[in-house]
This record gives C-alpha cells, sequence and structure tokens, in this order.
C-alpha cells in the first residue's frame, strides 16, 4: 500500500477532542482511498523542516505555543505548493500568515495571543461558535464546492476567533478567495485560486468523520498529497 506523510502543524494534547478527530480523520480519508497516511505531529515551538511532507495540515489548538512557528509552516505549504489545510486555529493563522507576507501587513495579529496589537487581523467572536453546528454557504465553482460537491455544508465549531471582518475584503481583493460564509456574511472557508490545494476552515471538518465515511476536505488534502508525492 502506498504512503503518504502528512505533517501536522499544532501542539498535540492527547486531552483534546480535536487533536484526537485530526488523528482520526486522516486515518479515515487513508482508509477511503487505499493509503497508508502517517501523520506526524509538528510542535510549533521546535526547530522544524517541512521538506518531508506530502501535505501539512494546520490543527486547531491556538494560541500554539509559537506563533512563528505554525506561520512558518503555513508559508512553506503556501510558497511550495504543498497541499494544505488548516482548520479553526488553523484557519486562523493562515490568514495571519497571507495578511503579513503577501499583503505587506507585518503587525498583523491574533487577540488571543496579542490582545493589544496595532492591526489584529483575527479578532473575539461576538459570540462563542464552541460546540455548536452551523450552515455555510459555499460559492459555486470554487474548490470547497467541488470538493464537497454541495453549495451548502453544516459543520461543527470549537472556536471563540474568527477574521475581523474588517479586513475580509481587502484579503478577497488581495487574492485569498472566500468561499463559504455564514449567514451573515462572515468568512467561514478561505482558499488560494492556482494553489494544488491550500484550504482554510473556521469550523473544524474531521470532527465529523467516521470510518467509512471521511470527511471530504480530508479526503482531498491526502489525495492531493499522494499525487504530489507521486
Amino acid at each position: 500500500m502506498e504512503t503518504v506523510t502528512i505533517g501536522i502543524i499544532g501542539d498535540f494534547d492527547p486531552g483534546s477532542e480535536t487533536h484526537r478527530a485530526t488523528n482520526d480523520g486522516l486515518r479515515h480519508a487513508g482508509e477511503a482511498l487505499q493509503l497508508n497516511v502517517q501523520a506526524v505531529w509538528l510542535p510549533t515551538d521546535g526547530q522544524q523542516s517541512f521538506d518531508g511532507y506530502a501535505g501539512l495540515f494546520c490543527a486547531p489548538g491556538s494560541p500554539y505555543k509559537s506563533l512563528d512557528g505554525a506561520l512558518a509552516g503555513i508559508r512553506h505549504a503556501r510558497e511550495n505548493d504543498v497541499p494544505f489545510l488548516g482548520t479553526c486555529g488553523g484557519f486562523q493563522h493562515l490568514v495571519i500568515e497571507y495578511a503579513r507576507n503577501v499583503m505587506g501587513l507585518r503587525e498583523a495579529s491574533h487577540a488571543g495571543s496579542d490582545p493589544y496589537a496595532s492591526c489584529l487581523f483575527v479578532t473575539r467572536l461576538s459570540c462563542s461558535l464552541v460546540g455548536q453546528s452551523m450552515e455555510v454557504s459555499i460559492t459555486p465553482g470554487s474548490r470547497a464546492a467541488k470538493v464537497l460537491g454541495s453549495e451548502t455544508t453544516t459543520e461543527a465549531y470549537y472556536c471563540n476567533f474568527g477574521l475581523n471582518p474588517e479586513y475580509q475584503q481587502a484579503l478577497a481583493v488581495a487574492g485569498l478567495r472566500i468561499s463559504g460564509v455564514d449567514q451573515e456574511g462572515a468568512a467561514r472557508i478561505v482558499e488560494l485560486p492556482g494553489h494544488r490545494y491550500f484550504l482554510g476552515t473556521l469550523f473544524v471538518p474531521q470532527a465529523r468523520s467516521k470510518p467509512g465515511a471521511p470527511h471530504p476536505m480530508v479526503v482531498e488534502l491526502c489525495r492531493a498529497a499522494a499525487d504530489k508525492a507521486r
């Protein structure tokens, strides 16, 4: 059986429901694709080389031990066409990396780790989404719509933070497509056109993965990683 190695950017906590779901979701996806998916957790505060991974997955669990360590992995995936999926905290740090290194907003920060920063690109949500399942509307023709095979999806959330609405339009103008929104139009899925596979979701898709019924977004990450490895 073909082996594909996915690096998981995050500080693994065996007591975390979303971390266990990340491991399970990748395993379920590998089983569906008949791949041996090897998941390797990459602590954000370690000296990491990302070159040996066919795909990267930025897991929930922020604030990470090292914001810069998380951003380095996301940047590597973006700049080197490495398949990437960031969920919950991964979504939040994806948009910060893009703001800093593509939009030139070097002070872009996360309110969870630096609440008094001059440029809060990720801010506390007006209402916590922890423990909620909500519908997301998906842009027709987007990568997310093609992967899900639908223009709506209902997903599980575990977050208190999201993209600052003040920057949502600027982010889209700068080339990061907002392909999924909630009922109020707030960004819930982002993707990078032209990249092999580069998505971020504020929800946690792997939370509803089951044996024999993996989440399509995780399946596509593994599929794209296998294609790159070949």
